[in-house]
């Protein structure tokens, strides 16, 4: 199991970096460029490339910090069983729901 959450970690990280510096450009752009939240709004609603750059962002961060944070809880806490695989799924679910849920909200909603 360890060397699976490993790989979930690293595999996130990976498809996780290009898409940190893309969000980073974006913003970098918008400030320079004086975009108002309602011209970006305009621009990101719906729009299926901004609904799946955000999208797979938020399911790769809520990967990469489920197994991040699992593994501070074991180190740190010492929590182990039921109980830690209880808390890393709370927390990754959590993430994508919240995350999810505003990806909608610029999105489509």
């Amino acid at each position: 199991m360890d060397i699976r959450l490993y790989m979930a970690q690293r595999l996130s990280a990976l498809v996780m970096a290009p898409l940190v510096l893309g969000h980073i450009a974006v913003m970098i752009y918008a400030v320079q460029s004086g975009i108002t939240t309602a011209e970006i709004l305009g621009r990101t609603q719906g729009s299926i490339l901004w609904f799946l750059f955000y999208g797979t962002f938020v399911l790769a961060v809520s990967v990469h910090a489920a197994v991040g944070v699992r593994v501070i809880l074991n180190e740190w806490l010492g929590i182990k069983g039921n109980t830690l695989n209880l808390l890393s799924w709370a927390i990754g679910i959590g993430l994508l729901l919240l995350g999810g849920r505003a990806v909608l909200a610029v999105t489509f909603l």
